[in-house]
Protein backbone atom coordinates (compact mmCIF):
# COMPACT_ATOMS: atom_id res chain seq x y z
CA UNK A 1 0.00 0.00 0.00
CA UNK A 2 1.62 3.60 -1.18
CA UNK A 3 1.77 6.08 1.52
CA UNK A 4 1.07 9.94 1.14
CA UNK A 5 1.86 13.11 3.17
CA UNK A 6 -0.02 15.89 1.75
CA UNK A 7 0.86 19.56 2.83
CA UNK A 8 -1.95 21.99 3.15
CA UNK A 9 -5.71 21.30 4.39
CA UNK A 10 -6.78 23.88 1.52
CA UNK A 11 -8.65 23.18 -2.02
CA UNK A 12 -6.07 21.38 -3.61
CA UNK A 13 -4.88 19.59 -0.85
CA UNK A 14 -8.02 18.26 0.26
CA UNK A 15 -8.61 17.04 -3.29
CA UNK A 16 -5.42 15.13 -3.47
CA UNK A 17 -6.41 13.42 0.18
CA UNK A 18 -9.46 12.70 -1.40
CA UNK A 19 -8.39 11.28 -4.19
CA UNK A 20 -5.24 9.26 -2.68
CA UNK A 21 -7.23 7.83 -0.52
CA UNK A 22 -9.71 6.57 -3.36
CA UNK A 23 -7.09 5.12 -4.44
CA UNK A 24 -5.74 2.71 -1.91
CA UNK A 25 -3.39 4.78 -0.58
CA UNK A 26 -2.67 5.89 3.52
CA UNK A 27 -2.96 9.73 3.62
CA UNK A 28 -0.89 11.59 6.50
CA UNK A 29 -2.76 15.34 6.16
CA UNK A 30 -0.95 18.16 7.54
CA UNK A 31 -2.70 21.93 7.91
CA UNK A 32 -1.20 24.96 10.11
CA UNK A 33 -4.94 26.10 10.77
CA UNK A 34 -7.13 25.01 13.94
CA UNK A 35 -9.97 23.84 10.71
CA UNK A 36 -9.14 22.10 7.32
CA UNK A 37 -10.14 24.75 4.75
CA UNK A 38 -7.37 26.43 3.96
CA UNK A 39 -7.56 30.66 3.73
CA UNK A 40 -10.71 29.86 0.59
CA UNK A 41 -12.77 28.04 3.14
CA UNK A 42 -12.86 29.90 6.01
CA UNK A 43 -14.65 28.92 9.11
CA UNK A 44 -17.29 31.13 11.04
CA UNK A 45 -17.35 30.56 15.03
CA UNK A 46 -19.27 27.44 15.99
CA UNK A 47 -22.52 29.79 16.81
CA UNK A 48 -22.98 31.51 13.58
CA UNK A 49 -23.83 29.65 11.07
CA UNK A 50 -21.87 28.99 7.38
CA UNK A 51 -23.32 31.96 5.29
CA UNK A 52 -22.96 30.25 1.97
CA UNK A 53 -22.87 33.19 -0.86
CA UNK A 54 -19.43 33.94 1.24
CA UNK A 55 -18.71 30.67 0.92
CA UNK A 56 -17.86 29.84 -2.44
CA UNK A 57 -18.73 25.94 -3.40
CA UNK A 58 -19.10 25.05 0.41
CA UNK A 59 -20.68 21.85 -0.34
CA UNK A 60 -17.60 20.37 -1.80
CA UNK A 61 -15.76 21.92 1.37
CA UNK A 62 -18.44 19.19 3.36
CA UNK A 63 -18.13 16.57 0.85
CA UNK A 64 -14.28 16.44 1.07
CA UNK A 65 -13.63 16.91 5.24
CA UNK A 66 -16.11 14.10 6.24
CA UNK A 67 -14.98 11.68 3.89
CA UNK A 68 -11.12 12.36 4.72
CA UNK A 69 -12.01 11.98 8.52
CA UNK A 70 -14.03 8.81 8.50
CA UNK A 71 -12.23 7.23 5.98
CA UNK A 72 -9.89 4.85 7.96
CA UNK A 73 -6.29 5.15 6.03
CA UNK A 74 -6.73 9.26 7.05
CA UNK A 75 -4.71 10.71 9.54
CA UNK A 76 -5.49 14.74 9.98
CA UNK A 77 -2.82 16.67 12.09
CA UNK A 78 -4.31 20.53 12.54
CA UNK A 79 -2.26 22.89 14.35
CA UNK A 80 1.15 21.26 12.32
CA UNK A 81 3.61 23.67 11.29
CA UNK A 82 5.82 21.96 8.86
CA UNK A 83 9.16 24.01 9.21
CA UNK A 84 11.35 21.88 6.89
CA UNK A 85 11.53 18.86 4.38
CA UNK A 86 14.95 16.76 3.78
CA UNK A 87 14.75 13.39 2.79
CA UNK A 88 15.48 10.09 4.10
CA UNK A 89 19.02 7.68 3.21
CA UNK A 90 16.78 6.05 0.10
CA UNK A 91 15.48 9.32 -0.89
CA UNK A 92 12.32 9.54 0.50
CA UNK A 93 10.42 13.10 1.46
CA UNK A 94 10.32 13.47 5.71
CA UNK A 95 8.60 16.09 6.71
CA UNK A 96 9.32 18.29 9.95
CA UNK A 97 6.64 20.20 11.69
CA UNK A 98 5.84 21.49 14.89
CA UNK A 99 2.54 19.92 16.65
CA UNK A 100 0.17 22.68 18.51
CA UNK A 101 -1.46 26.16 18.58
CA UNK A 102 1.27 28.37 17.03
CA UNK A 103 3.42 30.75 18.99
CA UNK A 104 2.17 28.16 21.82
CA UNK A 105 5.82 27.34 24.07
CA UNK A 106 4.40 23.55 24.63
CA UNK A 107 4.83 22.41 20.94
CA UNK A 108 5.58 19.21 20.11
CA UNK A 109 8.16 18.11 17.07
CA UNK A 110 7.04 15.04 15.13
CA UNK A 111 8.54 13.82 11.58
CA UNK A 112 6.34 11.96 9.05
CA UNK A 113 7.84 9.62 6.93
CA UNK A 114 5.93 8.68 3.47
CA UNK A 115 6.63 7.30 -0.35
CA UNK A 116 5.27 10.14 -1.49
CA UNK A 117 4.72 14.24 -0.89
CA UNK A 118 1.83 16.43 -1.90
CA UNK A 119 3.00 20.29 -1.56
CA UNK A 120 -0.32 22.24 -1.20
CA UNK A 121 0.71 24.90 0.89
CA UNK A 122 -1.17 27.61 -1.36
CA UNK A 123 -0.73 31.33 -1.95
CA UNK A 124 -0.97 35.02 -0.05
CA UNK A 125 -1.71 38.30 -1.15
CA UNK A 126 0.90 40.41 -3.00
CA UNK A 127 0.57 43.70 -2.24
CA UNK A 128 2.73 46.06 -3.98
CA UNK A 129 3.62 49.10 -1.64
CA UNK A 130 2.23 52.96 -1.40
CA UNK A 131 2.49 55.76 0.95
CA UNK A 132 0.60 55.12 3.90
CA UNK A 133 -0.21 51.09 3.69
CA UNK A 134 1.33 50.97 6.93
CA UNK A 135 -1.67 52.76 8.64
CA UNK A 136 -4.30 51.05 10.29
CA UNK A 137 -7.01 50.62 8.15
CA UNK A 138 -5.70 49.04 5.61
CA UNK A 139 -5.44 45.35 4.92
CA UNK A 140 -5.25 42.76 2.19
CA UNK A 141 -7.77 41.47 0.50
CA UNK A 142 -7.26 38.42 1.60
CA UNK A 143 -7.44 39.73 5.10
CA UNK A 144 -10.60 41.21 4.21
CA UNK A 145 -12.11 38.07 3.37
CA UNK A 146 -10.73 36.44 5.87
CA UNK A 147 -12.20 38.00 8.35
CA UNK A 148 -16.12 38.44 6.31
CA UNK A 149 -15.89 34.53 6.31
CA UNK A 150 -14.32 33.67 9.51
CA UNK A 151 -16.11 36.41 11.81
CA UNK A 152 -18.25 38.31 10.23
CA UNK A 153 -16.43 41.67 10.72
CA UNK A 154 -16.53 44.10 8.31
CA UNK A 155 -13.09 45.80 7.79
CA UNK A 156 -14.49 49.56 7.77
CA UNK A 157 -17.70 51.71 7.68
CA UNK A 158 -16.64 52.95 4.44
CA UNK A 159 -14.11 51.30 2.55
CA UNK A 160 -11.93 51.14 -0.90
CA UNK A 161 -11.15 47.79 -2.97
CA UNK A 162 -7.86 48.40 -5.39
CA UNK A 163 -5.59 46.49 -7.19
CA UNK A 164 -5.39 44.31 -9.85
CA UNK A 165 -7.23 41.19 -10.88
CA UNK A 166 -10.64 39.45 -10.31
CA UNK A 167 -10.47 38.69 -6.25
CA UNK A 168 -11.36 42.29 -6.15
CA UNK A 169 -14.93 41.50 -7.30
CA UNK A 170 -15.48 39.00 -4.48
CA UNK A 171 -13.65 40.75 -1.74
CA UNK A 172 -16.33 44.11 -2.69
CA UNK A 173 -19.38 41.75 -2.84
CA UNK A 174 -18.58 40.21 0.43
CA UNK A 175 -17.59 43.64 2.12
CA UNK A 176 -21.10 45.34 0.71
CA UNK A 177 -23.13 41.50 2.35
CA UNK A 178 -22.34 42.40 5.66
CA UNK A 179 -22.77 46.34 5.49
CA UNK A 180 -19.90 48.14 4.33
CA UNK A 181 -19.77 50.93 1.93
CA UNK A 182 -17.82 50.37 -0.97
CA UNK A 183 -16.91 53.31 -2.91
CA UNK A 184 -15.38 51.65 -5.45
CA UNK A 185 -13.06 48.84 -6.89
CA UNK A 186 -10.22 50.19 -8.78
CA UNK A 187 -8.48 47.76 -11.62
CA UNK A 188 -5.20 48.89 -12.03
CA UNK A 189 -4.42 47.38 -15.34
CA UNK A 190 -6.08 49.11 -18.49
CA UNK A 191 -8.22 47.69 -21.47
CA UNK A 192 -5.34 46.83 -23.76
CA UNK A 193 -3.40 45.09 -20.91
CA UNK A 194 -7.34 42.94 -19.88
CA UNK A 195 -7.95 42.85 -23.40
CA UNK A 196 -4.88 40.83 -24.43
CA UNK A 197 -5.38 38.45 -21.42
CA UNK A 198 -8.85 37.99 -21.65
CA UNK A 199 -9.74 37.79 -25.40
CA UNK A 200 -7.61 35.03 -26.60
CA UNK A 201 -8.99 32.57 -24.02
CA UNK A 202 -12.23 33.62 -24.48
CA UNK A 203 -14.02 30.34 -25.99
CA UNK A 204 -12.27 28.47 -22.75
CA UNK A 205 -13.87 30.89 -20.38
CA UNK A 206 -17.47 30.42 -20.41
CA UNK A 207 -18.27 28.29 -17.97
CA UNK A 208 -16.48 30.85 -15.67
CA UNK A 209 -19.20 33.39 -17.25
CA UNK A 210 -22.21 33.34 -14.80
CA UNK A 211 -19.58 33.88 -11.59
CA UNK A 212 -18.29 36.71 -13.00
CA UNK A 213 -21.76 37.92 -14.10
CA UNK A 214 -22.65 37.33 -10.28
CA UNK A 215 -20.24 39.60 -8.88
CA UNK A 216 -20.75 42.36 -11.13
CA UNK A 217 -24.51 42.32 -10.38
CA UNK A 218 -23.98 42.69 -6.64
CA UNK A 219 -21.85 45.66 -7.12
CA UNK A 220 -24.55 46.75 -9.29
CA UNK A 221 -27.17 46.27 -7.21
CA UNK A 222 -24.95 48.27 -4.39
CA UNK A 223 -24.01 50.83 -6.66
CA UNK A 224 -20.60 50.30 -6.01
CA UNK A 225 -18.56 51.70 -9.46
CA UNK A 226 -15.76 49.72 -11.06
CA UNK A 227 -13.01 51.76 -12.58
CA UNK A 228 -9.94 49.92 -14.87
CA UNK A 229 -6.84 51.86 -15.21
CA UNK A 230 -7.09 53.35 -11.50
CA UNK A 231 -5.18 52.34 -8.39
CA UNK A 232 -4.32 53.24 -4.89
CA UNK A 233 -1.40 56.11 -5.22
CA UNK A 234 -1.79 57.08 -1.23
CA UNK A 235 -3.45 56.38 2.10
CA UNK A 236 -4.08 59.58 4.43
CA UNK A 237 -4.77 59.78 8.10
CA UNK A 238 -2.97 60.53 11.24
CA UNK A 239 -3.18 57.41 13.31
CA UNK A 240 -5.70 55.39 11.12
CA UNK A 241 -7.10 55.40 7.44
CA UNK A 242 -9.17 58.82 6.89
CA UNK A 243 -8.86 58.92 3.04
CA UNK A 244 -7.00 57.53 0.02
CA UNK A 245 -5.76 59.11 -3.43
CA UNK A 246 -6.79 57.79 -6.37
CA UNK A 247 -5.41 58.51 -9.84
CA UNK A 248 -5.58 57.14 -13.47
CA UNK A 249 -2.55 55.23 -14.36
CA UNK A 250 -1.24 54.30 -17.22
CA UNK A 251 -0.32 50.62 -19.42
CA UNK A 252 2.95 50.64 -16.87
CA UNK A 253 1.19 51.74 -13.77
CA UNK A 254 2.60 55.17 -13.30
CA UNK A 255 0.17 57.39 -11.90
CA UNK A 256 -1.24 60.21 -14.66
CA UNK A 257 -0.10 63.60 -13.77
CA UNK A 258 -3.51 65.91 -12.53
CA UNK A 259 -6.27 63.18 -12.88
CA UNK A 260 -5.78 62.33 -8.63
CA UNK A 261 -8.50 62.81 -6.16
CA UNK A 262 -9.14 62.21 -2.52
CA UNK A 263 -12.30 59.87 -1.29
CA UNK A 264 -12.83 59.96 2.76
CA UNK A 265 -12.41 56.08 3.62
CA UNK A 266 -11.52 54.38 6.74
CA UNK A 267 -10.69 51.18 4.75
CA UNK A 268 -8.30 50.42 1.59
CA UNK A 269 -7.88 46.39 1.01
CA UNK A 270 -5.51 46.04 -1.50
CA UNK A 271 -4.36 43.08 -3.81
CA UNK A 272 -2.13 42.95 -6.73
CA UNK A 273 -2.54 39.28 -7.15
CA UNK A 274 -1.23 36.41 -5.47
CA UNK A 275 2.82 35.08 -4.45
CA UNK A 276 2.65 31.15 -4.17
CA UNK A 277 4.03 29.69 -1.02
CA UNK A 278 7.54 28.26 -2.19
CA UNK A 279 9.41 27.70 0.79
CA UNK A 280 9.12 24.11 1.71
CA UNK A 281 9.05 23.49 -2.01
CA UNK A 282 12.06 24.38 -2.04
CA UNK A 283 13.07 22.88 0.96
CA UNK A 284 12.27 19.63 -0.88
CA UNK A 285 14.19 20.49 -3.78
CA UNK A 286 12.06 21.12 -6.07
CA UNK A 287 12.68 23.45 -9.49
CA UNK A 288 11.10 27.13 -9.74
CA UNK A 289 10.33 28.11 -12.97
CA UNK A 290 11.06 31.63 -13.98
CA UNK A 291 8.14 33.51 -13.17
CA UNK A 292 8.39 31.78 -9.61
CA UNK A 293 5.95 29.30 -9.39
CA UNK A 294 7.09 25.23 -8.65
CA UNK A 295 7.42 23.72 -12.04
CA UNK A 296 5.60 20.81 -12.82
CA UNK A 297 4.35 17.99 -15.68
CA UNK A 298 0.87 17.24 -16.50
CA UNK A 299 0.74 14.76 -13.55
CA UNK A 300 1.73 17.84 -11.22
CA UNK A 301 4.97 15.78 -10.16
CA UNK A 302 7.85 18.06 -9.73
CA UNK A 303 11.66 17.68 -10.35
CA UNK A 304 11.98 15.67 -7.79
CA UNK A 305 11.32 12.13 -7.19
CA UNK A 306 7.69 11.33 -5.37
CA UNK A 307 7.63 14.87 -4.60
CA UNK A 308 4.00 16.96 -6.37
CA UNK A 309 2.59 20.33 -6.28
CA UNK A 310 -0.83 21.35 -6.39
CA UNK A 311 -2.88 24.55 -6.26
CA UNK A 312 -1.60 28.10 -6.49
CA UNK A 313 2.04 27.06 -5.80
CA UNK A 314 2.20 25.97 -9.39
CA UNK A 315 0.45 29.15 -10.98
CA UNK A 316 -2.54 30.86 -9.49
CA UNK A 317 -5.49 29.40 -10.75
CA UNK A 318 -8.25 29.61 -8.45
CA UNK A 319 -10.10 27.19 -6.29
CA UNK A 320 -12.06 24.87 -9.07
CA UNK A 321 -7.84 24.32 -10.76
CA UNK A 322 -6.66 23.83 -7.85
CA UNK A 323 -9.16 20.89 -6.45
CA UNK A 324 -8.24 19.40 -10.11
CA UNK A 325 -4.87 19.67 -9.54
CA UNK A 326 -5.34 17.96 -6.29
CA UNK A 327 -7.27 15.14 -7.49
CA UNK A 328 -4.58 14.20 -10.35
CA UNK A 329 -1.66 14.39 -7.38
CA UNK A 330 -3.97 12.62 -5.97
CA UNK A 331 -4.44 9.86 -7.95
CA UNK A 332 -0.74 9.47 -9.06
CA UNK A 333 0.61 9.80 -5.59
CA UNK A 334 -1.25 6.65 -4.99
CA UNK A 335 -0.17 4.89 -7.95
CA UNK A 336 -2.52 5.77 -10.24
CA UNK A 337 -1.26 6.50 -14.00
CA UNK A 338 -2.29 9.86 -15.94
CA UNK A 339 -3.94 8.25 -18.82
CA UNK A 340 -6.11 6.10 -16.66
CA UNK A 341 -10.05 6.71 -17.95
CA UNK A 342 -10.78 8.11 -14.75
CA UNK A 343 -9.16 11.55 -15.40
CA UNK A 344 -9.93 11.81 -18.55
CA UNK A 345 -12.83 14.60 -18.04
CA UNK A 346 -10.77 16.18 -15.10
CA UNK A 347 -7.96 16.76 -17.50
CA UNK A 348 -10.47 18.48 -20.34
CA UNK A 349 -11.23 21.11 -17.37
CA UNK A 350 -8.03 21.21 -16.57
CA UNK A 351 -6.80 22.57 -19.86
CA UNK A 352 -9.56 24.81 -19.99
CA UNK A 353 -9.02 26.33 -16.71
CA UNK A 354 -5.42 27.14 -16.97
CA UNK A 355 -6.71 29.01 -19.85
CA UNK A 356 -8.59 31.08 -17.40
CA UNK A 357 -5.19 31.18 -15.28
CA UNK A 358 -3.28 32.61 -18.62
CA UNK A 359 -6.18 35.28 -18.80
CA UNK A 360 -5.39 36.67 -15.37
CA UNK A 361 -1.83 36.51 -15.19
CA UNK A 362 -1.60 38.77 -18.55
CA UNK A 363 -4.31 40.45 -18.47
CA UNK A 364 -3.59 41.80 -14.55
CA UNK A 365 0.20 41.50 -14.25
CA UNK A 366 1.69 44.21 -12.25
CA UNK A 367 2.92 47.12 -14.95
CA UNK A 368 6.88 47.50 -14.48
CA UNK A 369 6.49 51.41 -12.74
CA UNK A 370 4.80 51.29 -9.96
CA UNK A 371 7.30 52.28 -8.24
CA UNK A 372 6.66 55.75 -9.33
CA UNK A 373 3.86 56.57 -6.96
CA UNK A 374 6.14 55.85 -4.18
CA UNK A 375 7.82 58.88 -1.99
CA UNK A 376 11.12 59.02 -0.20
CA UNK A 377 9.65 58.35 3.39
CA UNK A 378 7.40 56.00 2.21
CA UNK A 379 7.56 52.34 4.57
CA UNK A 380 9.06 49.39 2.10
CA UNK A 381 9.80 46.72 4.79
CA UNK A 382 6.84 47.29 7.80
CA UNK A 383 8.68 44.97 9.63
CA UNK A 384 11.52 46.75 10.18
CA UNK A 385 10.33 50.18 9.18
CA UNK A 386 12.54 50.48 5.85
CA UNK A 387 11.61 53.13 4.06
CA UNK A 388 12.40 53.64 0.44
CA UNK A 389 14.88 56.19 0.69
CA UNK A 390 17.00 54.01 2.98
CA UNK A 391 16.72 51.29 0.83
CA UNK A 392 17.84 53.17 -2.42
CA UNK A 393 20.15 54.82 -0.20
CA UNK A 394 21.86 51.25 0.24
CA UNK A 395 21.61 50.19 -3.38
CA UNK A 396 23.72 53.70 -4.44
CA UNK A 397 25.98 53.18 -1.70
CA UNK A 398 26.69 49.48 -2.00
CA UNK A 399 26.24 49.22 -6.10
CA UNK A 400 25.48 45.71 -5.10
CA UNK A 401 23.08 43.64 -6.66
CA UNK A 402 22.82 40.78 -4.17
CA UNK A 403 19.97 40.37 -2.62
CA UNK A 404 21.60 38.51 0.70
CA UNK A 405 23.74 41.60 0.80
CA UNK A 406 21.36 44.62 0.61
CA UNK A 407 18.71 42.30 2.96
CA UNK A 408 21.93 42.56 5.78
CA UNK A 409 22.74 45.84 4.90
CA UNK A 410 19.52 47.40 4.80
CA UNK A 411 17.58 44.82 7.13
CA UNK A 412 14.43 45.37 4.52
CA UNK A 413 12.97 41.51 4.58
CA UNK A 414 14.35 40.19 8.08
CA UNK A 415 11.51 40.91 10.15
CA UNK A 416 8.82 38.48 11.75
CA UNK A 417 7.45 37.77 8.55
CA UNK A 418 10.41 37.04 6.52
CA UNK A 419 9.78 39.12 3.97
CA UNK A 420 6.24 37.37 2.58
CA UNK A 421 4.90 41.04 2.41
CA UNK A 422 7.48 42.94 1.26
CA UNK A 423 10.18 40.62 -0.56
CA UNK A 424 8.88 40.79 -4.52
CA UNK A 425 8.48 44.65 -4.36
CA UNK A 426 12.06 44.52 -2.85
CA UNK A 427 13.18 42.34 -5.36
CA UNK A 428 11.96 44.33 -7.90
CA UNK A 429 13.89 47.80 -6.91
CA UNK A 430 17.06 45.39 -6.37
CA UNK A 431 16.83 44.28 -10.08
CA UNK A 432 15.16 47.51 -11.51
CA UNK A 433 11.74 46.03 -12.64
CA UNK A 434 13.65 42.60 -13.68
CA UNK A 435 16.15 44.23 -15.99
CA UNK A 436 19.39 43.33 -13.94
CA UNK A 437 20.21 39.72 -12.43
CA UNK A 438 20.48 38.94 -9.00
CA UNK A 439 24.08 38.50 -8.74
CA UNK A 440 24.36 36.09 -5.50
CA UNK A 441 21.38 33.96 -6.53
CA UNK A 442 19.38 34.17 -3.67
CA UNK A 443 15.64 34.08 -3.58
CA UNK A 444 12.98 35.94 -0.93
CA UNK A 445 11.66 32.31 -0.60
CA UNK A 446 14.44 30.23 0.24
CA UNK A 447 14.66 29.87 3.59
CA UNK A 448 15.88 26.71 5.01
CA UNK A 449 13.81 27.05 8.12
CA UNK A 450 10.28 27.55 6.77
CA UNK A 451 8.99 28.89 9.70
CA UNK A 452 9.44 29.97 12.90
CA UNK A 453 10.54 28.17 15.49
CA UNK A 454 12.17 27.92 19.18
CA UNK A 455 15.70 26.52 19.95
CA UNK A 456 14.06 24.71 23.16
CA UNK A 457 11.86 23.02 20.53
CA UNK A 458 14.40 21.70 18.47
CA UNK A 459 16.28 20.53 21.51
CA UNK A 460 12.99 18.32 22.71
CA UNK A 461 14.26 16.14 19.59
CA UNK A 462 11.91 14.91 17.33
CA UNK A 463 8.98 11.56 17.05
CA UNK A 464 9.56 9.94 13.72
CA UNK A 465 5.59 8.99 12.23
CA UNK A 466 5.11 7.33 9.54
CA UNK A 467 1.49 6.43 7.95
CA UNK A 468 1.19 3.24 9.44
CA UNK A 469 0.98 4.84 13.23
CA UNK A 470 -1.89 6.95 14.94
CA UNK A 471 -1.04 11.03 14.27
CA UNK A 472 -4.33 12.55 14.17
CA UNK A 473 -5.65 15.88 15.78
CA UNK A 474 -9.31 16.14 15.19
CA UNK A 475 -11.44 18.80 15.25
Amino acid sequence: MKSVIVIGGGPSGLAAAEAALQNGAEVILLDAGERLGGQFWRHPPDDIPVDRTLQHNWRRFTELNQLIRSHPAARVVTEAQVWAIDHDQHGAPRVHAAIGPADAADRHQATFSADSLIIATGAHDHTLPFPGWDLPGVFTGGAAQSLVKSERVAVGKRAVVAGAGPFLLPVAASLARIGSQVLGVYEASRVGRLASGWLPNAPWLIGKGPEFAGYLARLARHRIPYRIGHAVVRAHGRDAVEGVTIAKVDRHWRPVPGTERDLEADAVCVSHGFTPRLELAIAAGCKITTDRFVEVDHGQRTSQSGVFAVGETTGIGGSDLALIEGRIAGHLAAGGELDDPALKEVRVRQRRLEHLARSVRIGHAPGSRWTEWLTEDTVMCRCEEVSYAQLRSVLDGTTSSGLRSIKLTSRAGLGPCQGRMCGRAIEHIVTAGGTRPVTDGVMIDRRPIAAPIRFSELAEGESAITTDQEASRNE
